[in-house]
């Protein structure tokens, strides 16, 4: 009874549900419910990466114990009723700037959340108060659609957020992959969303990327990030803003 309604989930292309969606369908008390649904965990044909929220998994992810973040993550968080974007490390590899593949996924909300271990997967929760409002995109994945920051959006976040992303030599190795699909002006709108509005002086060191080393880079990064509350940075953001003709940095 159990397995048939699993299978008639994933035959729609479904493979989350809540604990309350399955209960809804079936004619048996809470404990037998969570019983039945135990069993099919020690299988290896559930996960559960959330309390009372359960993941079918496909022969292909049993040996990690879960499926990917980005194909149940988009559920999870409707299911909460909460605000996200995939962002920081995370976001840029769907932007094709990252070398490696993050060892965390990276979930930016809006409430304080703790992290998800489930089998293989590591799923980690950034606290930014304003998510709501900040620019994503839509991207599709193989269980439905997951919101990502912008390329600008994301560039700032891997500036706010450092220390979640492997350090700052990290975030300039990133950054460099990602400054060709950056626009200023979307840039500039977008700081202004940040923590600290200085970090727009992101854009300074952005303008300096393929005319310089990476080491001279880093320093101006880092220029950056330890003076984004000098007004003058501010002043200087605005001249370079005005040079640019195309909407884009070189």
């Amino acid at each position: 009874m159990y397995l048939e309604l699993i299978d008639e989930f994933a035959a729609k292309g479904r493979y989350c549900f809540s604990f309350n969606e399955i209960a809804e369908k079936l004619d048996a008390s809470p404990v037998a419910i969570k019983s039945a649904l135990n069993r099919l965990k020690k299988k290896g044909e559930l996960a559960v990466p959330y309390q009372e929220f359960y993941v079918i998994l496909p022969p292909e992810h049993r040996v990690r114990g879960c499926l990917p973040p980005q194909q149940f993550i988009p559920h999870l968080m409707h299911h909460l009723g909460e605000v996200y974007y995939t962002g920081l490390l995370s976001a840029a590899e769907f932007h094709g700037a990252a070398h490696h593949r993050p060892q965390v996924f990276q979930v930016v909300v809006a409430k304080a959340r703790r992290p998800i271990e489930c089998g293989q997967i590591r799923v980690e929760f950034i606290f930014r108060k304003n998510a709501a409002v900040i620019p994503t995109e839509p991207r599709n994945t193989t269980a439905g659609i997951i919101q990502i920051s912008t390329p600008e959006a994301t560039a700032l976040d891997l500036i706010g957020y450092v220390r979640h992303c492997a350090g700052l030599d990290n975030v300039a190795t990133v950054l460099a992959e990602l400054v060709e699909k950056i626009d200023i002006r979307q840039l500039a709108e977008v700081a202004a969303l940040s923590p600290v509005a200085g970090h727009s002086a992101l854009v300074i060191s952005l303008n300096y990327w393929g005319k310089t080393t990476k080491p001279m880079c880093l320093l101006i990064l880092y220029r950056a990030y330890i003076s984004c509350r000098l007004p003058w940075f501010r002043d200087v953001i605005s001249r370079e803003q005005r040079k640019t003709h195309d909407g884009r940095y070189l």
